[in-house]
């Protein structure tokens, strides 16, 4: 059994939750872990957390074995230069004794960073806001070759080791945003305990990808897993030739199922994160990672899922995973929305039908000024641009 897979079992109440190690000498985490990317929130604000609602979510993950809870500096904010409301939630909701049930995980806004002074500012902050006296998972936060570069530049490596040594931070890591040739120099860089990659059915080979996944294995490194379900486009209803594919298996499974079990199927992969949004989402994961193994998927339902990576590929208009980075924009677009429907027209072949939710929109396409700010902030590297003249045209705008 390789190192990073090694299961064990925990009966909490009425879940039987699986754990793995975070890399050869790391801790064990749940093979589930809650992002707190998504939470629930009122009047469609994003600042605006349904506490009340979004704290049960937590706390009953936890409760039934869920021991990993990632949150970072910008979710569920305005803007990415100033810090969101997910952490200091986090850091409430884990009051009670809950914080000794979990392993924190957060992450430096890379984005921002122009100084040694800015790291340790930062980090500071961050501890204040968790209302905790150390990070137990501290991640470089979206990396890219040039946010690498600069970081590098700035001794950032130097400033991790001093945080390790004061115990501040427990476990060092990044995440990533960029081509798969990027990945490798970041990886062999330092010696980290793990990454964070975007990694499901479907970018298999987009961004870091399978090659990422090996790499770090190589390396010795833990994998969490981000966009295990692409921002939830793979745990909806799918396009009627994808789930013809999928109704071929022997084992029948929903739509989140088939993607989940990919990702745990990977004997590198420590955790995946779901960003949940509702208990039923909670509940639903909570039973799917009951089941969580490695060899999980036999050979034939491997190659079904490489017959529905390929009629998805060629539905999929706008690669957008809802990460709300491009947000908000300065014209008013809601370009994750835009993107939503522009992907629903074609994936059920219904411009028509799903118009009107599009002009329900309180941005739509062409409100676009072409200012190219969005496609700066994108870690898809879209050409968000043109994907929104195009939405506009489809829609009649």
């Amino acid at each position: 059994m390789n190192a990073l897979t090694t299961t064990q079992h925990t009966r909490n109440g009425d879940c039987q939750m699986q754990y793995r190690t975070l890399g050869p000498s790391g801790p064990k985490v749940s093979a589930l872990g809650f992002g707190a990317m998504r939470l629930p929130i009122i009047d469609g604000r994003s600042d605006a957390i349904d506490e009340e609602l979004a704290r049960a979510m937590i706390r009953r993950a936890i409760d039934a074995g869920v021991n990993y809870v990632d949150t970072a500096f910008p979710y569920h904010g305005t803007s990415r230069s100033e810090h969101g409301q997910s952490e200091p939630f986090v850091g409430r909701t884990l009051a009670d004794g809950y914080r000794e049930r979990v392993l924190l995980a957060t992450k430096m806004p890379s984005w921002l960073i122009e100084s040694r002074e800015d790291m340790e500012r930062h980090l500071d902050g961050q501890l204040e806001r968790l209302a905790t006296d150390h990070i137990d998972c501290y991640l470089l936060h979206g990396l890219n070759a040039g946010q690498w570069s600069t970081l590098d530049s700035l001794g950032v490596l130097a400033f991790l080791d001093a945080a390790l040594a004061d115990g501040r931070i427990r476990y060092a890591g990044f995440s990533f945003h960029d081509e798969a040739a990027a990945f490798a120099p970041i990886a062999d860089a330092y010696d980290w305990t793990f990454c964070q990659l975007q990694y499901n059915y479907l970018d298999v080979d987009e961004q870091a990808g399978t090659a990422g996944v090996r790499h770090a294995e190589a390396r010795g490194m833990g994998v969490v897993v981000m966009e295990p379900l692409k921002g939830g486009r793979l745990a909806g209803r799918l396009p009627d030739d994808v789930q013809a594919v999928l109704d071929e298996a022997d084992r029948p499974r929903t739509a989140a199922e088939w993607a989940l079990d990919f990702v745990w199927d990977d004997p590198a992969v420590s955790l995946l994160l779901s960003g949940m949004s509702t208990m039923e989402q909670v509940e639903q994961n909570l039973r799917s990672a009951e089941r969580a193994q490695v060899g999980g998927l036999c050979q034939s339902e491997h190659a079904l899922i490489a017959r529905a990576r390929a009629a998805f590929r060629a539905r999929t208009k706008a690669d957008c995973t809802a990460c709300r980075y491009c947000m908000p924009c300065p014209s008013g677009v809601d370009i994750p929305g835009c993107f939503a429907k522009l992907n629903a027209a074609s994936m059920w072949d219904d411009a028509e039908g799903i118009r009107a939710a599009y002009r329900k929109l309180e941005g739509t396409a062409s409100l676009c000024t072409e200012c190219g700010l969005c496609e700066a902030s994108c870690p898809q590297q879209l050409p968000i641009r043109s994907l929104l003249a195009t939405a506009a045209d489809l829609f009649g705008e």
